[in-house]
C-alpha cells in the first residue's frame, strides 16, 4: 500500500473507499463550515469537499484526518500498528540507553532514515502559477471563521518551514495563522518550538526571518509537520521515512526554503523580528475553551504558488473529539517504539481524546520493583514534549490503556490518594488557561499499580473478579443463539 503523494491522490483514494462525500451546494466559511463539519467529526464521519465556498476561488476540504482508518490511509499502511513495528526494526541495534539525548543523536544516522532524506527538484506543481505584490492576496482562500468568539479566520492546517537563520536546518511547524488582512497574518508559534526558536535567533541577529507556509502536499508532511520530533530529526526526512520514498521539493521562489514539491499552495514572505508584536487570538482550540488575545508576531505575505487546479486543506479544532484527535493518534503509536527505547519498562501509553493530549496520559508498564511507577512518570515529565502532560496515571502491564473508562476503574481501585499521588512542576503547554502562571503548572501523578513490600505494603493484594473462560464461552454462544448478543 503507497501512501498517497498529494491531497488529489489522498480524496481519490478516500472517495473510492466511500470515506468522502463532495458537496456542490455553496458554503459560508464564516462559520457555517464549522457547523456542518463539527457534528460529523464527532460522529467518526466522511471527510467533505465543499466544491463551491463563498467568496473563494478553490474548494475547501475537512475532515480528511478525521478516523483511524483514514490516519493510516494517509500514511500508506492498513494499520498505524505497521508504522511502529518498521521503527522498532530500525532499532534493533546497539543502542544507548537511559539517556533520551543519546538515543536522538544516534536516529538519523540509521541508514533507512538517511535513504528518505527530501529530493530536490526544478520545478513542482506547487508553483504552476506565481503571484506576487498585490496580486498575491489571502482572498483567493476560503479561510474559516471557525467559532463565533474567534478574532478572524484562521489557518489551521499548514506547514510552516523555517530555517535557522545561522545554520541554515529547516524547522516544520503546525502553527495557526490569524488573517489580519489580505497580506498579513498573525504567526501563532509557542515559544518552546521551533519556529518560535528560529524567530528568537532571527532577532539576535537582526535579520528578518523568511517563512513559507505550505497547504496540502503529501498527507504524510501534513501529519509530520504536527508530530513533536526531536530536533535531530528534521521533518521532510520523517515524511520521507513514513512515504517509504524522498519528498520531493523545490526551492521557494522568493526565498532559499525548501517546500513540498506537491503542495497545493504555497504562502511565502517573512517576519520581522524588530517589528512590534501584534494582538492574535481569541480563538476557539483543541482544548475546548478559547485560548485569549495575546502578542504575537506578524507574517508579511509577498508571493503565493499555486497549482492551476488547487484545493484548501483545513481542519477545525474545539470540545474533543475532533479531527485532531486522530493526528494525536498517529502520534501516540508512532513514538512508541522510541519512549520503549528509553523506559523499556513501558509496554503501552495512551492519551485519550478528554485529555486534550497534555492534560491527561495513561502509561502501562511492567513493574518489577518499589518506586518504579514514579521514576516513570518523572522520565516522562523529562522526555520531549511530554513535559506538558498535566496528569499522568501509571498502571500495570496488564491493564489496557487504549480502554480510558477500564484504565481508571483500575487506577482508582488501587490507590491510597495520600500514598500514591506525586505533585511535581515544570512547563505548561501555553493553551494551558489554568495554569498557575502562562507556561508554568504543576503536574500530578498517580500511582495505579499494584503495590509491593518493598512500598510498604504488607496485606494480600486481590484478585480481580473474572469468570472461568470456557464457562464464559459456553454462555455467549447461547446467548448468540437466543439472539440476545451478536
Amino acid at each position: 500500500m503507497e501512501a498517497p503523494g498529494s491531497m488529489s491522490q489522498f480524496i481519490e483514494a478516500l472517495e473510492g473507499r466511500g470515506w468522502l462525500r463532495r458537496i456542490s451546494d455553496e458554503v459560508d466559511p464564516c462559520l457555517e463550515v464549522t457547523a456542518l463539519a463539527e457534528p460529523l467529526m464527532k460522529a467518526g464521519g466522511p471527510a467533505l469537499l465543499f466544491e463551491r465556498v463563498k467568496g473563494a476561488a478553490c474548494p475547501l476540504a475537512i475532515n480528511l484526518f478525521g478516523s483511524r482508518e483514514r490516519m493510516a490511509l494517509a500514511l500508506g499502511v492498513e494499520d498505524l500498528e505497521k508504522i511502529p513495528a518498521r521503527l522498532r526494526g530500525l532499532m534493533e541495534l546497539e543502542l544507548p540507553q537511559g539517556l533520551w539525548a543519546k538515543l536522538l543523536t544516534v536516529l538519523p544516522k540509521l541508514k533507512e532514515l538517511r535513504a528518505f532524506g527530501p529530493q530536490r527538484v526544478k520545478s513542482a506543481p506547487c508553483q504552476e502559477v506565481v503571484l506576487s505584490g498585490e496580486k498575491a492576496s489571502l482572498d483567493l482562500l476560503p479561510i474559516l471563521t471557525c467559532w463565533p468568539g474567534d478574532a478572524g479566520p484562521f489557518i489551521t492546517l499548514p506547514q510552516v518551514i523555517t530555517a535557522d537563520p545561522q545554520t541554515g536546518r529547516q524547522n516544520v511547524g503546525m502553527y495557526r495563522l490569524q488573517r489580519f488582512d489580505a497580506h498579513t497574518t498573525g504567526m501563532h508559534w509557542h515559544r518552546h518550538k521551533g519556529g518560535a526558536a528560529h524567530f528568537r535567533r532571527a532577532q539576535e541577529m537582526g535579520v528578518k526571518l523568511p517563512v513559507a507556509v505550505a497547504l496540502g502536499g503529501p498527507p504524510a508532511a501534513v501529519y509530520a509537520a504536527s508530530a513533536p520530533l526531536p530536533e535531530v530529526l528534521e521533518e521532510f526526512m520523517f515524511s520521507g521515512f513514513l512515504m517509504r520514498r524522498p519528498l520531493e521539493v523545490v526551492q521557494a521562489v522568493s526565498s532559499e526554503l525548501l517546500v513540498p514539491a506537491a503542495a497545493e499552495v504555497v504562502l511565502e514572505g517573512y517576519v520581522d523580528p524588530a517589528e512590534p508584536l501584534r494582538i492574535e487570538g481569541p480563538f476557539g482550540d483543541h482544548t475546548g475553551y478559547y485560548s485569549l488575545a495575546d502578542d504575537f508576531p506578524a507574517f508579511h505575505l509577498t508571493h503565493i504558488t499555486h497549482r492551476r487546479k488547487f484545493l484548501y486543506p483545513t481542519t477545525v479544532v474545539g470540545v474533543p473529539p475532533m479531527e485532531d484527535y486522530y493526528l494525536g493518534l498517529a502520534t501516540e503509536r508512532l513514538f512508541l517504539p522510541l519512549l520503549q527505547a528509553v523506559l523499556p519498562e513501558v509496554k503501552d501509553y495512551h492519551m485519550p481524546a478528554e485529555g486534550v493530549f497534555h492534560n491527561l496520559v495513561f502509561v502501562a508498564i511492567k513493574k518489577d520493583y518499589p518506586g518504579q511507577a514514579f521514576k516513570v512518570m518523572n522520565a516522562l515529565w523529562g522526555t520531549g514534549q511530554m513535559m506538558f502532560a498535566k496528569v499522568i496515571v501509571v498502571v500495570d502491564q496488564d491493564v489496557d490503556v487504549q480502554d480510558a473508562p477500564r484504565a481508571w476503574w483500575e487506577a482508582l481501585n488501587h490507590i491510597d490518594p495520600q500514598r500514591d499521588v506525586l505533585f511535581s512542576k515544570g512547563p505548561a503547554d501555553e493553551l494551558d488557561h489554568a495554569a498557575q502562571q502562562p507556561v508554568l503548572h504543576s503536574k500530578m501523578g498517580i500511582d495505579g499499580t499494584r503495590k509491593l513490600p518493598g512500598e510498604g505494603f504488607t496485606r494480600p493484594w486481590p484478585p480481580r473478579i473474572e469468570m472461568t473462560p470456557a464457562v464464559q464461552e459456553a454462555a455467549l454462544e447461547r446467548l448468540r443463539a437466543w439472539g440476545l448478543l451478536k
